[in-house]
């Protein structure tokens, strides 16, 4: 990501009938730690059906410790890893939310964005609900809050079609858990087998690392109940359509994560190779910018000849600098994490390959850095279109102010940021790296939104 400002919100993990889950789950977490930085937490159901729950701020190996961990009893629980986007950071809003009620007690875990929560919390508001975080996860709590004499399923879908966005929710009560998914997909949530028992997870990298065996994805509109009885299916509404986030391939995604059948490196790949077919260039090396970047770079240099090089290092001991809450904490980090390898780019033409321009701040000091190594030349090809618009999915990129390529256009944002030239992959080349694939939400390039934007101002 040339641009570290692109933000995921959250990353949800669940598993149900596993011995000591809080130790799957701490591993389960830790390898969504990408997808959050901020802060985390699990909850876990003991066979009295009695809650345990902790969170902290900060990275999953330092707010958990074994001490911890074994006073998760319980062999079913969910875990969170979150950067916030909407309701701001703070202890409070870390989840999972646990809560108190007469009609059973329950926790909740949430990836992605309620459109329509400001609407949603005002009419919860007037009805007399109070909220004690800033989150939009916790409009779901107030929504599914069960009467006695009422199956907390039905009450759960019809929560659920109160909703508009893009979301992933894990719903534990003391018995079962409920993985939902939104019924655009636009967040990706899969199911995997462990044992006698399951697991969801948003991203499949997960499952490897504790030896589950994936069985399939959350669909569209689709509840995933998970008890003793299994797996049981149902949806919330038939109003579905499958337009998985284009960013999660593009760049949240770890590469070892399959997305609705395709994996992740897969994918960049076969960009990289059509962003070649659509803008070669003549140059001496192809340099990618680390980490997510690569995948792209490695077709690039395949399919046109030029060798790939490690023209730029990335330090292992600071955070991802995208997940820093604030502009100049992100500046700082790349002057931390990123350098040029002079013997390498000195008196070469570059093709510098990324993922996405989001302000073009950093684009510009990585293509200065080249020069200053003494590359002769930068090319800059970019495996997306350029970012024109908002995301109010999930991803934090709220206002046209934060998108350079809203307000210039690709000559425009060349200059801006010192390249000899510019390219973007366009929208069609972009879905042919998926194949099979029709449609994915490309929102952010072309603001066509699939929801109602409600409060959200668009142009």
């Amino acid at each position: 990501m040339t641009d570290r400002s692109l933000h995921e919100e959250c990353g949800v993990f669940g598993i149900y009938g596993a011995e000591n889950a809080s130790s799957y789950i701490y591993y389960g977490i830790h390898s969504l730690q990408h997808r959050g930085q901020e802060g985390c937490g699990m909850v876990t159901v003991d066979t009295d059906g009695v809650f345990h729950n902790y969170r902290g701020l900060g990275l999953v190996s330092e707010v958990f410790n074994a001490g911890l961990l074994s006073g998760l009893n319980g062999s079913m629980g969910i875990g969170h890893v979150r950067y916030s986007t909407f309701g701001g950071g703070g202890l409070d809003n870390v989840q999972p939310f646990y809560f108190h009620h007469k009609g059973g007690d329950f926790a909740l875990a949430h990836n992605g964005n309620i459109v329509n929560a400001d609407e949603l919390r005002s009419e919860l508001e007037d009805e007399g609900c109070l909220f004690r975080t800033t989150s939009d996860s916790e409009i779901l709590a107030h929504l599914i809050r069960k009467p006695h004499d009422e199956d907390r399923i039905d009450h759960i879908k019809r929560a659920l079609n109160q909703m508009e966005g893009a979301f992933s929710f894990l719903i534990m009560t003391k018995k079962r858990i409920y993985a939902c998914r939104d019924k655009h997909g636009l967040r990706p949530l899969s199911i995997a087998k462990l044992g006698d028992g399951y697991v969801v997870s948003s991203e499949t990298c997960a499952f490897d690392i504790i030896g589950a065996k994936y069985l399939r994805d959350v669909l569209p509109g689709e509840i995933v109940c998970i008890d003793h009885h299994g797996l049981r299916s149902s949806f919330y509404t038939e109003d579905t359509s499958s337009h998985i986030c284009a960013m999660e391939y593009i760049y949240f995604a770890r590469p070892d994560s399959m997305i609705e059948g395709r994996n992740v490196h897969s994918f960049r790949k076969e960009s990289g190779r059509l962003l070649y077919r659509q803008a070669p260039v003549s140059a001496d090396i192809v340099v990618g910018v680390p980490d997510s970047s690569l995948s792209a770079a490695m077709g690039y240099s395949e399919v046109s000849g030029i060798p790939l090089e490690t023209g730029l290092v990335k330090s292992r001991y600071i955070g991802r600098t995208f997940i820093q809450p604030t502009q100049e904490l992100r500046e700082m980090g790349v002057k931390m994490k990123l350098s040029a390898i002079r013997e390498v780019v000195e008196g070469k033409s570059v093709v510098l390959i990324d993922d996405s321009i989001v302000r073009g701040t950093t684009s510009r000091r990585i293509v200065q850095m080249l020069r200053d190594a003494g590359a002769t030349a930068v090319h800059v090809r970019i495996a997306s279109p350029p970012l024109t618009s908002p995301c109010f999915y999930g991803v934090d990129i709220s206002d046209y102010d934060q998108l350079i390529s809203a307000n210039k256009n690709v000559e425009e944002v060349r200059q801006a940021i010192g390249a000899d030239s510019l390219v973007f992959l366009d929208e069609k080349t972009l879905l042919e790296a998926a194949p099979g694939r029709c449609s994915m939400c490309f929102a952010c390039f072309s603001g066509r939104y699939l929801t109602p934007t409600f409060s959200h101002k668009v142009r």
